[in-house]
């Protein structure tokens, strides 16, 4: 099943862009747009003076780094529970044979 859309306006780095958005995403498309629009702030006031889109593809860039780092974070912090939880299990099943045996 398709969500309706609805246009929103967002702006960034003072220009507005008309986006379709899917209705219930409306907070989650205005929240992105402000990161997007902070990042780019960041990089022009940074220093040196570059083009819109210069900017445009150093936060795109920095941006995906950092979602690429929290994927990573969160799949190794998967792991290591996975790795926990078999740990226990082992250990909960010696701790329940040393009890039985001491019956």
């Amino acid at each position: 099943m398709t969500k309706n859309t609805i246009p929103v306006s967002v702006h960034v780095m003072g220009k507005e862009y008309k986006i379709s958005c899917p209705e219930g995403e409306h907070d989650s498309l205005l929240a992105s747009a402000k990161h997007v629009d902070d990042s780019m702030k960041k990089i022009r006031a940074g220093g040196k003076a570059l083009g819109a889109e210069r900017i445009a593809v150093m936060a795109a860039i920095n941006i995906a780094s950092e979602m690429l780092r929290g994927s990573y974070i969160n799949s190794e912090s998967d792991a290591l529970s996975s790795e926990i939880d078999t740990l226990q299990a082992t250990l909960d099943e010696k701790l329940k044979k040393l009890q039985s045996s001491g019956d």
